[in-house]
C-alpha cells in the first residue's frame, strides 16, 4: 500500500497516548499546540509532554518567542528576496513599471500581423509566467510583484507549519499583528513590500511594546501606499499651492477606529482631521533605508488639537516629532489598551472573553506601557485559557497550517499551491484581505456549511499528495474521541488520513 494512502490506525494501537494521560490532560495538550501553535507535530507534542503542565511549555514560549523575533527567520534561498534592502525592492518594482509600459508601448503600435520587434531596441517580449510558487528561475522583470506576493505567502505557510523553523509563538504573534495592523497585496505597490513588512513590522515587533510596533508600522512603505498616506499634504503647506494635492484623511481614520482607540474610543472627525494634518508630510523615499521620508514642505505647520492634547504649537521644526508624540500617546491610551487586549482575548481564548480578564489584561497593559510578554503572561496564566468551555472555531488560515503542521508537507510546492487556493477559496487569501479591518477570527464568520466540505476536499487532496502520512494517527487519534476514530474507520483506506484532517476536533483549537 503506498504510503499517502497508510490505513488509519484506532487508538487501540500505535496511537495509544502514554500511560496516565486522561481525557483532561489530552485537552490541554491539544489547547496549547493549537493556540500557541498550529496544532500538533511530534516535536511540539514531546516538548509540551516533557513540561510538567502544559501551561509550562505555553509560558515558557514567551521568552523563546521574543529571542527569536529579535532575529531574522532563517529564509531559504526561493524567498531571500521578500527581506531584500528596501531601496533595492523599490528600483525593481520601477525597473517592472517600466518593462511593462515599454511592452504595452510596442504591442499598441505593432500592427496585429506584424512580427514583434528584433534587437536591442525592442521593449521586453512577455514569456509565460511560471507556476505559482515555482521560484526556481528569474521569471524577469514583470513578474516581479507578482513573484513576491507568492514568496511572502510561501513563507508565512512555512513559518506557521513548521516549529522546527520558526519559534509557534511566534508565528501566532506575527498572524495577529499582521491582521490587526492589516496591508493587503492586491492594492498597487503594497505586494511588493508586503512580505519585507511581514517581518520587520508584524514579527520584529511582535512581542516588544505595541508603540514601536505602531511606530514600525506608520513609517513602513507598505502601509503608507496601503492608505494613501505617502501623498497626504497639508492645505496650509507649500506643496499644497498648486492644488493638485490635498490631505488624505484614509490612514489617520483607520489609526484611531482599527489600530489603536477603536470605533467607541472618544474620537470624532475633528479629532481625525487633526490627526491628518499632524501626519502630513510622512511618505515613501524609495532610496533611503527605511523607505521613509518626513517631508516638510507637504506638512501642515501650526497648532493642532487631538484629543483635547495641543499639538505642533512649539516651533516650526516640531512636524516629524509630532507625529511620533501622536502616535505614542495613541498606543498608550486606555481605549487602545482596551481594544487590543479583547482581540487578543478573542485570539488566544474565547469570542466572547470574559470582561474581567479582558481588565486583568488592559490594566497589564496600560502598567507595562504595552509590553506583550507581560500581557500574554497574565493571559496564558489566567484560568480562563485553559478552561474547556472556552471554544474556538479554526479560521481557513489555522485550518490550512494545522494541516501543513500534521503532514509536514509545506515544502512541496504542490501543497503550497494547494494551500493558496484553498485560502483564496475559503475567503481568507494570505495578506489579501482587502479592507483595513482585517479579518474576523470568530466562529460566527467560518462555520458555514459550505466551509466544512470545502475543508474535507483541501485535507484529503493534502494527505493524498504529501507523501507519507502514515503517522497522522499517532499524532492525532489520542485526541479524538471514539465516534470520530469509528466514523474515519468505516469511510475507504484511501481517504481515511484525510479525514482524520477533517474532523470535528481538528475544526477546533
Amino acid at each position: 500500500m503506498a504510503a499517502s494512502v497508510a490505513p488509519f490506525v484506532a487508538r487501540t494501537q500505535a496511537a495509544e497516548p502514554a500511560p496516565g494521560l486522561d481525557d483532561a490532560v489530552l485537552a490541554q495538550q491539544w489547547r496549547a499546540v493549537s493556540r500557541i501553535g498550529y496544532g500538533p507535530s511530534e516535536l511540539l507534542l514531546a516538548e509540551v509532554r516533557a513540561a510538567k503542565h502544559p501551561q509550562e511549555w505555553a509560558l515558557a514560549q514567551i521568552d523563546l518567542a521574543y529571542a527569536a523575533s529579535q532575529t531574522l527567520p532563517a529564509l531559504t534561498p526561493d524567498v531571500q528576496a521578500i527581506n531584500a534592502p528596501l531601496p533595492q525592492l523599490f528600483a525593481n518594482w520601477k525597473r517592472e513599471r517600466e518593462a511593462r509600459a515599454a511592452a504595452n508601448a510596442a504591442a499598441a503600435m505593432a500592427p496585429a500581423s506584424a512580427p514583434a520587434m528584433a534587437g536591442p531596441a525592442a521593449a521586453p517580449q512577455p514569456v509565460a509566467a511560471p507556476a505559482a510558487f515555482d521560484f526556481s528561475t528569474d521569471a524577469g522583470p514583470l513578474e516581479f510583484k507578482r513573484q513576491q506576493v507568492q514568496k511572502a505567502i510561501a513563507w508565512h505557510l512555512r513559518a506557521c507549519s513548521q516549529p522546527t523553523e520558526e519559534n509557534p509563538l511566534l508565528a501566532r504573534m506575527t498572524e495577529f499583528w499582521f491582521n490587526h495592523l492589516n496591508v493587503s497585496s492586491g492594492k498597487g505597490e503594497v505586494g511588493v513590500f508586503v512580505g519585507h513588512y511581514l517581518l520587520h513590522v508584524a514579527r520584529k515587533h511582535a512581542l516588544g511594546r505595541f508603540e514601536d510596533l505602531l511606530l514600525a508600522s506608520a513609517r513602513h512603505p507598505a502601509m503608507l501606499y496601503y492608505l494613501d498616506q505617502h501623498q497626504s499634504v497639508g492645505p496650509g503647506s507649500a506643496d499644497a499651492k498648486g492644488g493638485q494635492r490635498g490631505l488624505n484623511e484614509n490612514y489617520a481614520r483607520e489609526l484611531m477606529e482599527l489600530h489603536t482607540l477603536g470605533v467607541d474610543g472618544g474620537y470624532n472627525q475633528d479629532d481625525v482631521r487633526a490627526l491628518a494634518m499632524i501626519l502630513s508630510g510622512w511618505t515613501v523615499a524609495p532610496e533611503a533605508p527605511d523607505g521613509f521620508r518626513f517631508a516638510p514642505r507637504s506638512h501642515e505647520g501650526g497648532a493642532k488639537v487631538l484629543l483635547g492634547l495641543n499639538f505642533g504649537a512649539r516651533a516650526p521644526t516640531y512636524g516629524e516629532s509630532e507625529g511620533i508624540d501622536a502616535l505614542r500617546m495613541l498606543a498608550r491610551h486606555p481605549s487602545t489598551a482596551r481594544r487590543v487586549c479583547t482581540r487578543l482575548a478573542q485570539f488566544f481564548v474565547s469570542d466572547r472573553p470574559a470582561p474581567a480578564l479582558v481588565e486583568r489584561l488592559r490594566q497589564t497593559f496600560l502598567a507595562s506601557e504595552g509590553d506583550m510578554r507581560a500581557v500574554l503572561r497574565v493571559l496564558l496564566q489566567s484560568s480562563d485559557f485553559g478552561n474547556p468551555s472556552n471554544q474556538l472555531f479554526k479560521t481557513p488560515l489555522d485550518f490550512a497550517c494545522s494541516a501543513l503542521t500534521a503532514t509536514g508537507s509545506v515544502t512541496d510546492m504542490r501543497n503550497l499551491q494547494l494551500s493558496n487556493g484553498f485560502l483564496s477559496g475559503a475567503g481568507q487569501p494570505l495578506h489579501g484581505w482587502q479592507t483595513p479591518d482585517g479579518y474576523a477570527t470568530d466562529a460566527a464568520t467560518w462555520m458555514v456549511p459550505e466551509a466544512f466540505t470545502r475543508r474535507a476536499d483541501f485535507a484529503i487532496r493534502l494527505a493524498q499528495q504529501s507523501g507519507d502520512t502514515s503517522r497522522l494517527p499517532d499524532l492525532l487519534v489520542p485526541f479524538f474521541s471514539s465516534a470520530t476514530q469509528a466514523a474515519v474507520l468505516r469511510a475507504r483506506v484511501p481517504v481515511r488520513n484525510g479525514l482524520l484532517l477533517a474532523s470535528p476536533e481538528f475544526m477546533r483549537k
